[in-house]
């Protein structure tokens, strides 16, 4: 947009409308997590295991999302002190999520798409809490 602006293909007020739809349309997404009756961080979760695929019923995304509530619960109990260099607090993390994710997941997941799913889940846990009550989604006091 401020490319555009800059090049004199577009004017201040063009500019400025388009800015306030991209923040109306922030501010919508930001709130999902309210409109999905599950927290911010589950909602994570949630969209690392439907998006993008696979094609779900409202009764099988009833079933991810408590999948995503009550594994986000186990992970973080696992999450120990320096969990990031132990090999063994890592297995035990992947375990837990394959486990989870094998009993708990509609049977619209496929064999390659929970592989996936479970590798995305890993990755994205290994990059979001570094250590133990100090992830991303730690509020600040």
């Amino acid at each position: 947009m401020i490319e555009s602006y800059n090049a004199g293909s577009r004017n201040i007020e063009e500019l400025f409308e388009e800015l306030l739809k991209l923040s109306r349309n922030l501010s919508a997404e930001q709130q999902r997590h309210v409109r999905e009756n599950i927290s911010e961080e589950e909602l994570v979760i949630f969209d690392i295991l439907t998006r993008p695929a696979p094609e779900l019923s409202a009764a099988e995304r009833a079933e991810v999302k408590k999948v995503a509530r009550d594994l986000l619960n186990r992970l973080k109990q696992l999450l120990v002190l320096n969990w990031r260099q132990e090999s063994t607090a890592r297995s035990q993390l992947k375990l837990t999520i394959e486990d989870r994710l094998d009993t708990g997941l509609p049977r619209a997941y496929d064999k390659p798409l929970y592989a996936q799913k479970c590798s995305a889940l890993f990755e994205h846990i290994f990059e979001s809490y570094p250590e133990r009550d100090a992830g991303v989604y730690a509020t600040a006091v």
